[in-house]
């Protein structure tokens, strides 16, 4: 018997103060990285999507981004841009998908 599924894990890059495009209050986003891996026997082994996001803190509206938009954003915070503070890394806890 083999035992093989997904398990997802979510990242929280950065923290930036960006304008809302769903309620337009200027706010705090958070970007984030979501990423799914395969796993045989309940061993994570290798990704098999990765995506990336932004969520508005003030309304909760999330807005997908791609790999280089949410490069750019995580640089804009680590150089402590416009709104930018300190990235983060660590991941939270792991969603069901």
């Amino acid at each position: 018997m083999i035992i093989f599924g997904t398990k997802g894990y979510l990242y929280q890059l950065a923290i930036l103060t960006l304008v809302c495009g769903q309620c337009g209050n200027p706010s705090a986003h958070t970007l984030r990285k979501r990423v799914t891996k395969f796993t045989l026997f309940f061993v994570p082994l290798f990704p098999v999507s990765t995506k990336y996001a932004t969520q508005c803190t003030f309304c909760g509206a999330e807005q997908k981004v791609t790999r280089e938009q949410a490069e750019q954003l995580r640089a804009q915070a680590t150089a402590g841009g416009p709104g930018g503070q300190q990235p983060y890394g660590q991941p939270q806890q792991p969603y069901r998908s």
